[in-house]
């Protein structure tokens, strides 16, 4: 089946930046392509203003003059989870991976070329749109699996002792994507849903790693979420969608 394009209009993008030039920036280029875009200074603004209205997408500078980039990072996610990509001129890349620790789904550095951004918003909205239909397909949202309940709609995990362990949007959008083809490798490239991936790119590296912490899954003799070198990661248990 093929996918209905998306109507970059419909997504809500908020943009952080204290620097007013890179702001235009960001916004006109991605005007160019239909989105619309709220501009935002400050990290408390922000964290506000998506208390009020969460956004499909934030694009967050790492250097604000209120907040360190990383909190406003954390509290999106424990607050208004929603999808990430962490804008910086520090290159880190302790900082991108504490970043995808965090629940980022992707970071670019700066300078940056404007098409290279607009991708990277594309890429991360067509990856939450694929989640979200695959979710509203059908009336099966909720998977279960060797004591773990996932409800894909809430974002919602239940440990087998009752307990809610808290997942970011990209580790929600990950874990069901692996639930939805259990038993069956998939690709990087697949999991991150592109068709090109930088070989020294490890984002879906990182948040599988974070996602079998949370799953309790020993990394080192991993039963749930096992890696198959070369290839990509397999789902290795039964999963129940009722």
């Amino acid at each position: 089946m093929t996918q209905s394009p998306i109507d970059p209009s419909q997504a809500r993008i908020f943009v952080l930046e204290d620097d007013p030039e890179v702001a235009r920036l960001i916004c006109m280029s991605l005007a160019e392509y239909g989105f619309r875009c709220e501009q935002m200074r400050a990290g408390r603004q922000l964290l506000e203003r998506a208390r009020q209205l969460t956004p499909d997408l934030c694009i967050v500078d790492l250097g604000l003059p209120d907040m360190d980039g990383m909190q406003v990072v954390r509290e999106l996610q424990d607050g208004s989870p929603c999808a990430v990509l962490i804008l910086t001129g520090r290159n880190d890349v302790t900082d991108r991976v504490l970043g995808l620790e965090l629940g980022a789904d992707d970071y670019i550095v700066k300078p940056f070329e404007p098409r290279e951004l607009v991708a990277r918003v594309r890429s991360i909205l067509r990856r939450y749109q694929r989640s979200a239909s695959a979710d509203s397909a059908g009336e099966r949202s909720t998977a279960r699996f060797a004591g773990w309940t996932f409800d894909a709609n809430r974002h919602a995990l239940l440990a087998p002792d009752g307990r809610e362990v808290p997942l970011s949007a990209a580790e929600a959008g990950l874990l069901a994507t692996l639930l939805r083809r259990p038993n069956k490798i998939l690709s990087r490239e697949q999991l991150l849903g592109e068709r090109d991936v930088d070989p020294f790119d490890r984002s879906i590296d990182v948040r599988i790693s974070r996602l079998r912490r949370k799953l309790d899954d020993d990394p080192q003799n991993p039963r749930l979420i096992k890696t198959v070198y070369g290839a990509g990661y397999l789902f290795a248990v039964q999963v129940e969608w009722v």
